[in-house]
């Protein structure tokens, strides 16, 4: 692990996303999923998931959140989940954002397996950060 032992706590935040790509007719079908409402189960998972970062990822430091929030856009072709992370820490968030939105993305997949196998998870990625030394961070789209 890097050591952050000399940093000063700084309010940090971070927003990731992901894309669960699958057919029209699994995202028309979702409503009457026979799982349950995937949405509601894939938000509580991503927010479980932030929480026990350092745990998933070896040399992650473990951090206290302030606030994690998960959430998902229905379009035509798929689901687009977005997390957002907020701590004061010594090091970033970016991890737990990038977990959040991971693990939600799986869980729409396990909760959706049964309507189709082809589910792809896609584009998970950083879209912004803020605080630390690096300062803010804005994906170029």
């Amino acid at each position: 692990m890097v050591d952050v032992s000399a940093k000063r706590p700084t309010r940090r935040t971070a927003e990731a996303t992901a894309w669960v790509e699958m057919p029209p007719k699994v995202v028309r079908a979702l409503p009457r999923n026979p799982k349950g409402d995937p949405f509601e189960v894939a938000r509580i998972a991503g927010i479980q998931a932030a929480k026990r970062t350092s745990e998933l990822i070896p040399l992650c430091h473990p951090i206290s959140l302030a606030h994690v929030d998960v959430s998902m856009n229905v379009c035509e072709t798929g689901v687009r989940i977005s997390s957002q992370a907020t701590t004061t820490a010594v090091t970033g968030v970016e991890m737990e954002a990038l977990v959040a939105a991971s693990v939600a993305a799986l869980t729409v997949y396990d909760m959706c397996k049964a309507l189709d196998k082809g589910i792809a998870i896609r584009e998970i990625m950083l879209l912004r950060k803020t605080g630390g030394k690096s300062g803010k961070y804005v994906r170029k789209r």
